[in-house]
């Protein structure tokens, strides 16, 4: 028995220690796929534990693209991200073989199945930091007023202390004289039908899922990959060094405060994380949420191709083996 399947994406969503990873690897088991990461963290080299990428022994054979594709101190934004996963799901496309869109950044997701205004202007480091400078001399709502009088839509949709955005919307304005909000948005490209499925659990078990994958991530030596990044002089300022379990590990590297008090604040981080990925992936109306809490791996897969036949975009062929 062989599947026959139309040209197809299938994306694997939703908050963090649900098990994306490894339903998508035997998800690609099943359809012949090949898994497309979609986290913004596991695009840098060098971060391996903090990020919970798969070791290669874990993969089982199955292609992973856009992972370690950037050093730590290297810039790396959405718009490069959806350039280079849209390269790749048509090279897995031309290939007969699935894309399988794994990951929680629902940026980067919705850069590649959705309509996302990305505008077409590189990242300037020096405006990026006289920017900062100015926030830190006279304040983060010294900016935010800036953005209000030149992008006030896009101001009316940020909070005063999301400085990374405010940045970026300021950026982007001066750079190019238009405001953010009238660049035109970037329509999905992959050149296929998409399948959306979210996984999803208890919020109690899953905070005990968190818990525990911090706690093995620290077993594992998360402290001294931190150490190893550092003493590479890697600085904690860059966007990489303030990603889940890289931020607090350097400050008490640095002496801010106990590693108890570190492996806490990544575990209380990790579930305010995960509460607003939530809350990002159920705008979609696309995706089709399966609980995970009480199901194996191999169930949800198993679950996932199910649905994808009842759609019609996989069919199986009697016949050949």
């Amino acid at each position: 028995m062989s599947i026959v399947r139309c040209p197809l994406l299938i994306g694997v969503v939703g908050p963090t220690a649900t098990g994306k990873t490894a339903v998508g690897i035997e998800l690609a088991k099943r359809i012949d796929g090949e898994i497309v990461s979609a986290d913004s963290m596991a695009v840098y080299r060098l971060m391996d534990i903090g990020t919970a990428k798969p070791k290669p022994e874990e993969r089982q054979g199955v292609a992973f693209h856009l992972i370690d594709v950037v050093w730590p101190d290297e810039e790396f934004s959405v718009a490069s991200y959806r350039r280079l996963a849209l390269e790749v799901i048509s090279r897995i496309l031309s290939g007969g073989k699935v894309p399988i869109l794994v990951g929680g950044t629902g940026l980067y997701v919705k850069a590649v199945v959705g309509d996302l205004g990305i505008p077409e202007v590189p990242p300037n480091r020096a405006l990026r930091e006289r920017f900062r400078a100015e926030a830190e001399s006279l304040g983060n709502m010294h900016l935010f007023e800036r953005l209000k009088a030149v992008d006030p839509v896009t101001a009316g949709r940020l909070h005063p202390n999301d400085l990374k955005r405010v940045i970026r919307a300021l950026e982007v304005y001066e750079l190019s004289g238009v405001p953010l909000s009238q660049h035109r948005s970037l329509k999905c490209g992959p050149g296929c039908d998409v399948a959306l499925f979210g996984l999803t659990m208890s919020r109690q078990a899953l905070y005990k899922r968190i818990e525990q994958r911090v706690d093995e991530q620290i077993a594992r030596g998360l402290l001294d990959e931190v150490k190893s990044l550092l003493e590479k002089g890697y600085s904690p300022d860059l966007p990489s060094m303030k990603g889940l379990g890289y931020k607090q590990i350097a400050g008490y590297v640095r002496g801010e405060f106990d590693l108890d008090r570190a492996i806490q604040l990544i575990k209380r981080d990790t579930r305010r994380y995960a509460k607003r990925q939530f809350t990002w992936f159920k705008s979609d109306p696309r995706i089709q949420w399966i609980d995970v809490e009480d199901k194996s791996t191999s169930e949800v897969a198993d679950e996932i191709v199910t649905k994808v036949k009842m759609t019609g975009l996989i069919t199986e062929k009697l016949g050949s083996a």
